[in-house]
């Protein structure tokens, strides 16, 4: 029998009640925040972005929204947006945006947190601190085991001990891991420090994810250095500040964080952040 719930909740701003799941289990999902014809149009725009690099295993491929339209207005979309906000208090910036492929029969089962492997973010404090807040969006059926599924631990992300090494290559890895079975069009945001995996793809077709990945503003970016001028020219002024291309990188906030431009941001407010910083 299968008792798992999925903590799934509600588009838009954070209750009180989507926050407390939050805390618990480490992640949220919200369904139908695409419809079938974004999905489709988003799924088109991954399907160029990987055009001839499938290389038969899990793939990414990062900075695709400078290029592809479909994948840029994802960016900061309503449905998860405000919950973005509320778990950061306003500072934040996009840390990196990966295009995920995961081939017709092929698997990646490998069970870990996110982090840096140079210095992983558990040995900062206890509990793992949130420095990585990772929004995934399936662009393909994954309602049924065996599809690329992600595999998730609920509430590892407080968890003191690390998960066993010698089980972080199977697929059932410990007996409390959910599998998210969802479909086209859901969105799944989770933090740093929970345990997760792919799930084997068995199915005749590439599972594809499109992860946009949230940040504190000082957080050096994971799929760029820089983002591409003319992108930012042509861009929208929130998605401007939220790739954290300062006018002087060397010292981005010595001189003030102006914070996001959200319009309920009075210019009051802009300055108090910038005295507090």
């Amino acid at each position: 029998m299968d008792l798992q719930t999925l903590p799934i909740v509600k588009p838009g701003p954070m209750t009180e009640m989507d926050r407390f799941i939050f805390e618990c289990y480490g992640y949220i999902i919200i369904e139908d925040v695409l419809t079938p014809d974004e999905v489709q149009e988003t799924l088109e725009a991954t399907k160029r972005v990987h055009e001839g690099k499938i290389i038969g295993k899990l793939n990414q491929i990062g900075r695709s929204f400078e290029h592809e339209p479909a994948l840029e207005k994802l960016i900061d979309h309503p449905a998860f947006f405000p919950k973005i906000r509320a778990l950061y208090n306003d500072r934040f910036v996009l840390q990196a945006a990966w295009c995920t492929v995961q081939p017709a029969h092929s698997q990646s089962v490998g069970w870990h947190q996110d982090g840096s492997g140079a210095y992983e973010f558990r040995e900062l404090g206890y509990p793992t601190p949130l420095l990585q807040l990772r929004v995934s969006f399936n662009l393909t059926d994954q309602s049924e085991d065996f599809m690329g599924n992600m595999m998730m631990i609920p509430g590892s992300h407080k968890s003191k001990l690390q998960l066993p090494r010698e089980v972080r290559g199977q697929v059932y890895a410990s007996p409390i891991q959910q599998i998210i079975r969802a479909k086209p069009g859901s969105v799944l945001i989770f933090h740093n420090g929970v345990y997760h995996s792919p799930m084997p793809n068995n199915r005749d077709f590439d599972r594809y994810n499109m992860h946009y990945i949230f940040s504190p503003p000082w957080l050096r970016r994971s799929d760029r250095d820089a983002t591409d001028p003319e992108f930012l020219e042509r861009t929208t002024p929130m998605r401007r500040a939220l790739m954290g291309d300062y006018e002087r990188p060397d010292i981005p906030f010595g001189g003030g964080y102006k914070g996001l431009p959200f319009e309920s941001t009075t210019e009051e407010e802009l300055i108090a952040s910038t005295m507090t910083m």
